[in-house]
């Protein structure tokens, strides 16, 4: 199952409008896709469900929306204009570039008991051609452009590498205005840019991605319990959603592999077709951020404690998470063949099915409409159906072809309710509800439709 996944996902995003390669019509541009119409619904969905868990459902996060274009001084105060970089290599035969730690890290995978401090780039080979590597440069992931009519060293502005900033830039503002007091998070969801080297896998690692991040301000001293908190936090919450348990792990990222202002940071992991790759990771950031700010601005971000008088900077726990490769992996995690299908339909029984078992709750389409007859009055009563449950929920129409070749293109999108309209209907007032993943079937009254479609597609 493993072995061609990812072209089956990429197929069948592109086959039924999850994910087009961006600009396709003129060549493309490397690492761009564009949400079609199933897949912004899902992307939706996906962001809406963890700004529910984030922010809705709590009492001790607020939310935030900044702007992608900031002071220049944001990033010389937080270090990336300095050291935002990657080891870059270019292979002297074919011209490709590389990563040169992915390089490092690939040829150690493949020679276990090999540790980093023993291989120089000087003796590794380009993986296309085998040919010889320069030296390793460093290259600095930020987008430069200009603001203003004129381009010059004073317009000179970048597209944000991440949406934290713009909450460190934020904390005097949200303190004063929502009246928080420690600990407390700010969430925020948007989009990032980076002149990644080598994006690949699909929307995994892309330049322009979307991420959904929260600071969490706390006392120094509780960083650790709080770090823990939301470290579990990040696991229960793709369970929650239906990723397999066992596709997901916690990686402690090593002392001397942290970045300059953490602390400790682990990364829940998912098993994608390639190995083990990041999903979301948290941080302890300590007080680095703030600091910086406060020392670069000139503003004070510091806190003050009004029962105790006591005034610190707060420590920052960061779980972020990316949109985009959560979109993946719920894509990835949901995919299922099943040989000979499952429905007993002539014309279909024996062609393999594909089913995407999403949680309802995820799942771009939550029913779909399906009258038993392309004439009155079946169709005024699906079509009537279909009014009313869309105005909570998103709903397709079928009445194209059999009902077991409807009932498969909604297992292929993940549709996990078919509504079917029959000869009976118009008597008794009731239709079936099939279950998409048990194949269950279930006559219920049309005005009950609504409230069971909620509850069964809520978290």
């Amino acid at each position: 199952m493993t072995e061609g996944l990812m072209d089956k996902i990429v197929s069948l995003a592109k086959r039924r409008g999850f994910l087009f390669p961006g600009s396709e019509i003129y060549g493309g541009v490397g690492s761009t896709y564009d949400y079609g119409p199933l897949g912004v619904l899902l992307k939706n969905n996906v962001r809406r469900a963890w700004w529910e868990a984030i922010v809705q459902r709590r009492a001790d996060v607020v939310g935030l929306d900044a702007a992608i274009i900031m002071n220049p001084k944001t990033w010389e105060a937080s270090g990336h204009l300095q050291g935002f970089t990657d080891p870059l290599v270019d292979c002297k035969g074919c011209k490709k570039r590389f990563r040169a730690d992915h390089l490092v890290e690939a040829h150690i995978a493949g020679m276990p008991g090999l540790k980093e401090d023993q291989i120089s780039i000087k003796d590794l080979k380009c993986p296309e051609c085998g040919g010889e590597l320069t030296d390793i440069r460093e290259f600095n992931l930020m987008f430069k452009t200009s603001i203003g009519p004129l381009e010059d060293a004073a317009s000179t502005v970048y597209l944000r590498p991440e949406t934290a900033q713009g909450i460190f830039v934020n904390f005097g503002n949200v303190l004063q205005t929502s009246r928080r007091k420690l600990p407390f998070g700010i969430a925020q969801v948007g989009k990032s840019f980076r002149n990644e080297i080598t994006p690949g896998n699909f929307i995994f690692r892309t330049r322009e991605f979307e991420q959904m991040e929260m600071e969490f301000f706390v006392k120094p001293g509780t960083d650790e319990e709080w770090f823990e908190t939301w470290k579990q936090f990040m696991l229960d919450w793709f369970v929650e959603l239906g990723v397999k348990s066992d596709k997901l792990r916690f990686y402690e990222h090593p002392k001397e592999k942290l970045s300059h202002y953490s602390k400790r940071t682990v990364d829940l992991e998912y098993e994608y077709p390639w190995g083990w790759g990041e999903l979301w990771g948290c941080a302890n950031r300590t007080d680095f951020d703030l600091k910086q700010h406060s020392k670069f601005s000139g503003q004070d971000l510091s806190y003050r404690d009004q029962e105790t008088n006591e005034k610190y900077f707060p420590y920052v726990i960061e779980p972020a998470l990316g949109l985009d490769r959560s979109v993946l992996t719920f894509l990835l995690d949901a995919y299922e063949e099943i040989d000979g299908g499952r429905t007993t339909t002539t014309e279909s029984a024996k062609e393999t099915e594909t089913v995407l078992r999403f949680h309802p709750a995820i799942a771009p389409i939550k029913a779909a409409v399906l009258p038993l007859s392309k004439k009155a009055p079946l169709t005024e009563l699906a079509e009537g159906i279909r009014k009313t449950l869309s105005k909570r929920f998103m709903v397709q129409y079928d009445e194209t072809g059999s009902v077991g070749r409807r009932y498969r293109r909604q297992d292929e999108i993940g549709t996990p309710y078919c509504i079917t309209v029959d000869f009976d209907t118009p008597e008794d007032g009731k239709v079936t509800v099939r279950d998409r993943d048990t194949m269950a079937q279930e006559r219920v009254a049309i005005d009950e439709l609504s409230d069971l479609i909620g509850e069964r597609c809520a978290l």
